[in-house]
């Protein structure tokens, strides 16, 4: 038995025995996604803003034993999301990095979050009124949703879209060479 197979079989047994419920080898809210983690400056602020602004419902939290928030995850109609505060990291001892927030990265991000939600327009209103930045209002698009693209107080760049029509990926591009 190689090493790797004695470490593996050792913590399954160890599960075993414990009183913890079997798991599935994929949680079901995890099963057909990709999970941004993203990190903020201040996670238990951020939390409450996406709950105001975006609708959404903390469903986890770890707090970190010297103060903040080290995971947490919350739910955006069906889209989990995790996060957690930026230096306080989950990866400490396993020689990695930190994970940065994008105000410690000069403000910038190279990942937009992309949600589908019942009315883009009435999520726009909402997350201008608990302090979000507008950086394209809600309009109909050439791919068939409508969207709006904003960026949250922590930096990060959200697309919200509704969909409003099916387009056939050649009407897209005949959309797309009309508008020039």
């Amino acid at each position: 038995m190689t090493e790797n197979a004695s470490r593996t079989q050792s913590a399954q047994s160890t599960a075993t025995a414990s009183t913890a419920a079997p798991a599935t080898e994929i949680p079901d809210r995890y099963r057909y996604a990709v999970i941004p983690h993203i990190m903020v400056d201040d996670a238990a602020a951020a939390i409450d803003f996406y709950g105001r602004a975006f609708g959404a419902r903390e469903d986890f939290r770890i707090d970190a034993p010297g103060g903040g928030v080290l995971h947490a995850e919350i739910a955006i109609g069906q889209s989990a999301l995790m996060l957690g505060d930026a230096g306080v990291d989950e990866a400490d001892g396993a020689g990695l990095a930190s994970f940065l927030a994008p105000a410690s990265l000069g403000g910038g991000t190279s990942v937009t979050l992309h949600v589908f939600v019942p009315d883009v327009d009435a999520l726009a209103q909402r997350a201008a009124a608990a302090g979000a930045e507008i950086l394209v209002p809600p309009q109909d698009t050439f791919h068939g949703d409508r969207s709006t693209i904003l960026k949250d107080p922590f930096g990060h760049i959200w697309v919200f879209l509704t969909h409003i029509e099916d387009v056939s990926e050649e009407e897209i591009q005949r959309r797309l060479a009309a508008a020039g």
